[in-house]
């Protein structure tokens, strides 16, 4: 794998618009045949009945008639599993203030899951031409179906919301990485684990927060298809990490922490936080004020997290639990992990404790506590 798979670097301004006719990527895989119609990987088998048992239609399951109730949805945010709303920060902001921020950070990151909605329904796509099984060929054909399911609601209530945000440049950059690497194990680590567990964090989290009945609604149906999302990448990798030479796991690794780096990493160009702070400016909030007296409630925000299970970001929280489960986080790449938290967060954040252990229950932990 070269190089410029392995470390993609993000733009660093936001586009004016998106073009009508779309973006191109020179998508990379091998389609494969499996003459084999048996099942080999039973746990896959199983997981692609689960899917088509749990199958929901939006325009049918959904209350679209409903308006966004401003309230419930300005005094319940989070941002990312940072409990801001239990702030002295937060709630001495103006109502109208408040708003302003919770809609349009919640517009672009729920943009931003669109986005990412429509790049996992092109990756789906390819693992079922891409994966050797035809077990993982029939889920992926049920994942592809979901993503399509998740990009029309994400779409339909942005438009309540606010409007569709510009993707951002880390997480753009980050899909066409996954789209363009040939190897099927790489788009798995990249997608399944990495973005998808990074969804699955986010959602359960925004989910739990929320008071407003839309949003929780969909984000509760959401999380359970993203829930089967993330278990067929644990599933489908776990049966075959151990096969993997010292070289094929540690480029994997690589993939699954450049991954990761684009998302939080600030040394890696316009990170997704940038950009909610760029939101915040055009509010009248100083975001460096605001960093300033948010890290004055330190105890504050460790007992908020605390709460809420110590799980610290989707990254720390999810996503390096899930790389251990399969064998993916070797000491060498946890130091690159460990560097990359001090350097963004400083040691006092970067060790707050432990790393939690992995649900064993997705789909369970995903409707608790909320």
């Amino acid at each position: 794998m070269s190089s410029a798979e392995t470390r993609p670097t993000a733009p660093t301004v936001l586009p004016e618009r998106h073009p009508h006719e779309g973006d191109a990527v020179e998508a990379g895989l091998q389609a494969l045949y499996s003459w084999n119609y048996d099942s080999e990987i039973d746990e896959l088998r199983t997981l692609y009945a689960n899917a088509l048992d749990r199958q929901w239609i939006a325009l049918r399951d959904l209350d679209w008639e409903q308006e966004i109730d401003r309230e419930a949805f300005s005094e319940t945010i989070s941002i990312g599993g940072f409990p801001i709303q239990e702030t002295g920060f937060w709630k001495d902001l103006r109502p109208e203030t408040r708003w302003e921020v919770s809609r349009r950070s919640a517009a672009f990151m729920l943009s931003n899951f669109l986005h990412g909605e429509q790049g996992a329904l092109m990756v789906a796509a390819q693992l079922v031409n891409a994966v050797p099984h035809m077990d993982g060929k029939f889920y992926a054909a049920t994942q592809t179906l979901d993503e399509a399911r998740h990009v029309e609601v994400f779409a339909a209530y942005i438009q309540k919301l606010d409007e569709v945000h510009e993707i951002a440049p880390s997480l753009k950059t980050l899909l066409d990485s996954v789209l363009s690497t040939e190897s099927w194990m790489h788009k798995t680590v990249g997608m399944q684990v990495v973005t998808e567990g990074l969804a699955l964090y986010s959602f359960r989290d925004m989910r739990n927060a929320t008071r407003e009945p839309l949003l929780k609604q969909l984000l509760t149906l959401v999380a359970r298809d993203e829930a089967r999302h993330t278990g067929y990448g644990i599933k489908y990798l776990n049966a075959v990490v151990p096969s993997l030479s010292d070289a094929e796991r540690a480029g994997l690794e690589d993939f699954a922490f450049e991954a990761a780096r684009l998302l939080i990493d600030s040394r890696a160009g316009y990170t997704m936080r940038q950009s909610v702070m760029d939101l915040w400016k055009d509010v009248g909030i100083d975001p460096a004020e605001a960093m300033g007296r948010l890290a004055q409630e330190r105890d504050t925000i460790r007992a908020a997290i605390a709460r809420n299970g110590g799980r610290r970001g989707p990254i720390r929280g999810f996503v390096i639990p899930t790389l251990k489960s399969i064998g993916l986080f070797s000491d060498r790449i946890r130091d690159h992990f460990d560097e990359m938290f001090t350097a963004n967060l400083g040691a006092a954040y970067a060790g707050l404790d432990e790393d939690p252990e992995l649900p064993e229950d997705l789909e369970a932990w995903v409707e608790a506590s909320g």
